[in-house]
């Protein structure tokens, strides 16, 4: 009798509206989201939100059950994370995180709350736990570039079947493009006569992933292109990962500090800016979807093409 009583009772419980739904969720880990999130999800993620989701993962915060984060749980996360990380870097990580909150509840009906997440994100800005990314300010002068262009023409010559770093990192200024954008164009990208290409996959602050977006090319990094063989489908069919590699070994041993690759579309654009192009314009060859993230470039006078009587542009934009 006791037993019916007991099982009647359960019964009950369970005919409560939303009871099935929230018993079948109870217990499950922030972990268990996260896996499902990544297993589920038919985007590609990018490198650095697969490895930030995966050292979430590690933390004691994932093996919390939904129902137990809470706001406060986040900031004591965030703040763990400030030991070992500077603000932007938190920042990352919150907002990475941030992104499966925001379907956890709607998709799968566990309870992560969005709000907890809204309020730690606030409080963590307020303390300044975490904060944007600095915009990097760093450009390479004529001299630097020449010792990279002569580190790596004297390798091209030892080893012809290497990346031609020279003519990527030519590329890379002249056109304004990041590192992986260059590495994804195909030949089929390249509208010649219209002096211009396809980007595939532009980064931008919302989506990344079809976010096709032609953009102009100027006469230096057609040239370039003018001078790449033909027999591959992309038009620099090489590694990113290997090129970075390449470009970040090569700067401490030519005694060159503090210069990231991503640093030369920042000197590309600058150069637009210098040479008298208007936003539009240098957003039209840049990419830009936000006219107000080239605003940083305006302070800039215009002087004129640095690299008009560079040594290096003829030997680049020629063929062979």
């Amino acid at each position: 009798m006791v037993v019916c009583t007991i099982f009647t009772s359960q019964l009950s419980i369970l005919a409560v509206p939303g009871a099935v739904e929230r018993a079948k969720t109870s217990g499950v880990t922030l972990d268990d989201v996260i896996d499902r999130y990544i297993r589920e999800s038919t985007k590609d993620f990018g490198k650095t939100k697969k490895q930030v989701l995966a050292s979430v993962r590690t933390y004691d915060i994932a093996k919390l059950t939904c129902e137990q984060i809470d706001s406060a749980a986040i900031v004591e996360f965030a703040q763990l994370l400030l030991k070992y990380c500077l603000p932007q870097t938190v920042g990352n990580y919150i907002s990475h995180l941030a992104s499966v909150f925001a379907i956890a509840r709607p998709a799968w009906n566990y309870p992560l709350s969005q709000q907890a997440m809204k309020d730690a994100q606030a409080v963590t800005n307020r303390l300044g736990v975490t904060s944007k990314s600095q915009a990097r300010s760093r450009r390479p002068t004529l001299g630097e570039l020449d010792k990279f262009m002569e580190h790596f023409d004297l390798r091209t010559k030892r080893r012809p079947d290497s990346a031609p770093m020279t003519k990527i990192i030519a590329f890379a200024i002249f056109s304004t493009r990041r590192l992986e954008e260059i590495t994804r164009i195909a030949w089929s990208d390249l509208d010649e006569e219209g002096k211009r290409i396809l980007v595939r996959d532009m980064k931008n602050p919302g989506e990344k992933i079809g976010n096709h977006v032609w953009c102009d090319l100027p006469a230096e990094a057609l040239q370039v292109i003018q001078t790449m063989d033909r027999g591959s489908t992309e038009i620099f069919p090489y590694s990113p990962d290997a090129i970075s590699a390449s470009f970040t070994r090569a700067g401490p041993l030519l005694g060159i500090e503090d210069l990231h690759f991503h640093d030369l579309r920042h000197e590309g654009v600058s150069r637009l800016f210098e040479m008298g192009l208007n936003i539009p314009h240098a957003a039209a060859v840049s990419g830009h979807r936000s006219w107000t993230s080239l605003k940083r470039y305006t302070h800039l006078r215009q002087t004129g093409d640095k690299y008009a009587n560079w040594k290096w542009l003829k030997k680049m934009t020629s063929p062979g």
